[in-house]
Protein backbone atom coordinates (compact mmCIF):
# COMPACT_ATOMS: atom_id res chain seq x y z
CA UNK A 1 0.00 0.00 0.00
CA UNK A 2 1.29 3.51 -1.73
CA UNK A 3 1.25 6.18 1.38
CA UNK A 4 2.43 9.79 0.09
CA UNK A 5 3.28 10.41 3.80
CA UNK A 6 5.84 7.88 4.03
CA UNK A 7 9.49 8.59 2.15
CA UNK A 8 9.96 5.64 -0.66
CA UNK A 9 6.27 4.60 -0.27
CA UNK A 10 6.33 3.59 -3.45
CA UNK A 11 9.51 1.63 -3.83
CA UNK A 12 8.50 -0.51 -0.63
CA UNK A 13 5.11 -1.23 -1.64
CA UNK A 14 6.48 -3.03 -4.75
CA UNK A 15 9.42 -4.90 -2.30
CA UNK A 16 6.18 -5.85 -0.19
CA UNK A 17 4.11 -6.99 -3.43
CA UNK A 18 6.92 -8.67 -4.18
CA UNK A 19 7.69 -10.55 -1.13
CA UNK A 20 3.62 -11.27 -0.84
CA UNK A 21 3.91 -13.14 -3.86
CA UNK A 22 6.86 -15.06 -2.93
CA UNK A 23 5.28 -16.17 0.33
CA UNK A 24 2.21 -16.94 -1.32
CA UNK A 25 3.74 -19.13 -4.01
CA UNK A 26 6.93 -21.13 -1.67
CA UNK A 27 5.34 -20.63 2.08
CA UNK A 28 7.58 -20.93 5.14
CA UNK A 29 10.38 -23.36 5.18
CA UNK A 30 13.29 -23.02 3.01
CA UNK A 31 16.53 -21.81 3.11
CA UNK A 32 16.80 -18.07 3.19
CA UNK A 33 19.29 -18.11 0.02
CA UNK A 34 16.08 -19.51 -1.74
CA UNK A 35 13.73 -16.69 -0.57
CA UNK A 36 16.54 -13.73 -1.86
CA UNK A 37 16.55 -15.63 -5.31
CA UNK A 38 12.64 -16.02 -5.58
CA UNK A 39 12.62 -12.34 -4.75
CA UNK A 40 15.38 -11.63 -7.14
CA UNK A 41 13.15 -12.60 -9.99
CA UNK A 42 10.45 -10.67 -8.53
CA UNK A 43 11.32 -7.76 -8.16
CA UNK A 44 12.91 -7.67 -11.65
CA UNK A 45 9.13 -8.74 -13.16
CA UNK A 46 8.29 -5.70 -10.93
CA UNK A 47 10.43 -3.73 -12.79
CA UNK A 48 12.78 -2.39 -9.70
CA UNK A 49 16.51 -1.77 -9.88
CA UNK A 50 18.62 -3.56 -6.79
CA UNK A 51 21.82 -5.08 -6.06
CA UNK A 52 22.13 -8.27 -4.09
CA UNK A 53 24.64 -9.39 -1.71
CA UNK A 54 25.81 -5.63 -1.87
CA UNK A 55 29.07 -4.58 -0.44
CA UNK A 56 28.22 -1.69 2.24
CA UNK A 57 31.45 -0.34 4.22
CA UNK A 58 31.18 -0.16 7.93
CA UNK A 59 32.71 3.52 9.51
CA UNK A 60 33.70 3.46 12.95
CA UNK A 61 34.20 7.60 13.85
CA UNK A 62 34.24 8.33 10.35
CA UNK A 63 36.65 5.91 9.53
CA UNK A 64 36.21 2.40 7.18
CA UNK A 65 36.50 -0.45 9.69
CA UNK A 66 35.37 -3.41 7.71
CA UNK A 67 32.11 -4.24 5.07
CA UNK A 68 29.16 -6.09 5.12
CA UNK A 69 26.90 -7.50 2.50
CA UNK A 70 23.14 -6.27 2.73
CA UNK A 71 20.40 -8.97 1.15
CA UNK A 72 19.23 -6.14 -0.97
CA UNK A 73 19.62 -2.61 -1.96
CA UNK A 74 16.80 -1.45 -4.07
CA UNK A 75 16.70 1.83 -6.15
CA UNK A 76 20.03 2.78 -4.47
CA UNK A 77 17.95 4.03 -1.28
CA UNK A 78 16.13 1.30 0.22
CA UNK A 79 17.93 -1.66 2.16
CA UNK A 80 16.26 -5.49 2.61
CA UNK A 81 17.55 -7.68 5.52
CA UNK A 82 16.07 -11.23 4.44
CA UNK A 83 15.42 -13.47 7.26
CA UNK A 84 14.07 -17.29 7.27
CA UNK A 85 13.65 -17.91 10.81
CA UNK A 86 10.19 -19.08 12.86
CA UNK A 87 9.88 -15.86 14.44
CA UNK A 88 11.53 -12.53 14.55
CA UNK A 89 13.18 -11.62 17.28
CA UNK A 90 14.22 -7.96 19.05
CA UNK A 91 18.22 -8.66 17.48
CA UNK A 92 17.11 -8.81 14.20
CA UNK A 93 15.28 -5.65 14.56
CA UNK A 94 18.22 -3.67 16.14
CA UNK A 95 20.64 -5.47 14.24
CA UNK A 96 18.79 -3.78 11.06
CA UNK A 97 18.63 -0.74 12.43
CA UNK A 98 22.11 -1.06 12.99
CA UNK A 99 22.98 -1.75 9.45
CA UNK A 100 20.62 1.28 8.19
CA UNK A 101 22.52 3.93 10.47
CA UNK A 102 26.36 1.87 9.26
CA UNK A 103 25.20 2.84 5.94
CA UNK A 104 23.80 5.92 6.87
CA UNK A 105 20.44 4.79 4.98
CA UNK A 106 17.20 6.08 5.64
CA UNK A 107 14.64 3.40 4.57
CA UNK A 108 14.94 0.12 5.13
CA UNK A 109 13.01 -3.41 5.64
CA UNK A 110 13.34 -6.64 7.31
CA UNK A 111 11.77 -9.21 6.08
CA UNK A 112 10.76 -13.15 7.48
CA UNK A 113 9.60 -15.51 4.83
CA UNK A 114 10.19 -17.69 8.00
CA UNK A 115 7.04 -17.39 9.67
CA UNK A 116 3.43 -18.99 8.68
CA UNK A 117 2.56 -15.52 7.75
CA UNK A 118 5.35 -13.29 6.21
CA UNK A 119 6.49 -10.87 9.12
CA UNK A 120 7.92 -7.33 7.84
CA UNK A 121 9.06 -3.95 9.53
CA UNK A 122 9.26 -0.93 7.50
CA UNK A 123 12.35 0.87 9.47
CA UNK A 124 13.37 4.61 9.89
CA UNK A 125 17.03 5.47 10.59
CA UNK A 126 16.91 8.02 13.24
CA UNK A 127 20.42 9.05 12.73
CA UNK A 128 20.13 9.42 9.05
CA UNK A 129 22.32 12.47 7.47
CA UNK A 130 21.74 13.79 4.23
CA UNK A 131 24.95 13.64 2.36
Amino acid sequence: MIKPEYKYSDITAKILGSCFEVHKILGNGFQEVIYQRALEREMSIRGLSFAREFEMPIFYKEEQIGTRRVDFLIETVVSVELKALAKLDEIHLAQAINYLEAYNLEIGMLINFGAKILEYRRLINPKFKMS
